[in-house]
């Protein structure tokens, strides 16, 4: 569901983000008929809230069919077409450029001389729409997160598309029984790029470009623990090497490492590890 502009009011859009090669608009569109003309970027319409009954045209396809909230098109760069809803209604609109599509598919390892997108109508997929609502909350918020967490969701978008064009099942790619290299290195970075934060399932599951009921059982088969346990073995390493490398108090330890605090840190310490950061102190000192 695209729509022209002229029809629509721009209630966000990350237009002075200075994302680069994502684009994204949520758009309040009016009832009626819009012409929607080709532009450089690919372009998803996201339908978001209730549903209308829609009538579009696009690439000699002609579909009536009533658009729900989360429902996908896909209109490849350079074509166009028209859309009419028998009610006002609203989208989420990503753009993605040529160049973003092609990174993609060299990180999946095919040639992105060969990476083109079919149109799709009331694409159903759970990962795409996971990463759209994660986008849609970026322009959302007053203050945006550190822009590379938006380069993240560009490439995990993109990737997506590439993996799921031609396909239109929602778990395709989704039947192997571990993580591939690409997305282990890519969660291994983001845990230990973001290890004070808090690192929540739906984040890492984005960096992966997975939902996350498949992220949890695939994280499993692939380091032998739950997210959640990894996560601390993680935080607790960084913590020891702070402990033995920095001159800083145990409450800032503890912060730095992604604890609440200094007894949730010896906590963790003493169950992961069975010493306290006083005795790995005076182990090494």
């Amino acid at each position: 569901m695209d729509h022209h502009s002229s029809s629509a009011a721009t209630l966000l859009s990350s237009g002075d983000r200075g994302w680069k090669g994502l684009g994204a608009e949520f758009l309040h569109i009016r009832a009626g008929r819009t012409h929607v003309p080709g532009t450089e970027s690919h372009r998803l319409g996201i339908h978001f809230g209730r549903a209308v009954n829609a009538h579009c045209q696009c690439d000699g396809q002609e579909l009536r069919r009533q658009q729900k909230h989360g429902d996908i098109d896909i209109v490849p760069a350079g074509l166009d077409g028209w859309w009419e809803d028998d009610r006002d209604c609203t989208i989420l609109r990503l753009t993605v450029r040529p160049e973003l599509l092609q990174a993609a598919a060299r990180e999946l390892g095919q040639d992105p001389e060969t990476v083109s997108l079919a149109p799709q109508f009331q694409l159903r997929d759970a990962r795409l729409e996971s990463i759209a609502w994660a986008i849609k909350a970026e322009i959302e918020a007053t203050v945006p997160s550190d822009i590379t967490y938006a380069e993240t969701l560009g490439m995990a978008l993109a990737i997506r598309l590439v993996e799921n064009n031609g396909r239109m099942s929602a778990t395709a790619g989704n039947d192997r029984a571990a993580l591939s290299s690409r997305q282990q290195r890519r969660l291994t970075d983001f845990i230990e790029d973001h290890i004070d934060q808090s690192l929540s399932l739906a984040d890492l599951a984005i960096v992966a470009g997975l939902s996350i009921s498949h992220l949890k059982p695939l994280f499993h088969a692939t380091f032998g623990m739950p997210v959640h346990k990894y996560v601390l073995t993680r935080r607790v390493e960084r913590a020891k090497t702070l402990l033995l490398t920095a001159d800083m108090p145990l409450a800032q330890i503890a912060l730095a490492a992604g604890f609440a605090h200094q007894s949730h840190m010896t906590h963790w310490m003493r169950r992961l590890l069975g010493l306290t950061p006083g005795m790995i102190v005076r182990m090494h000192s």
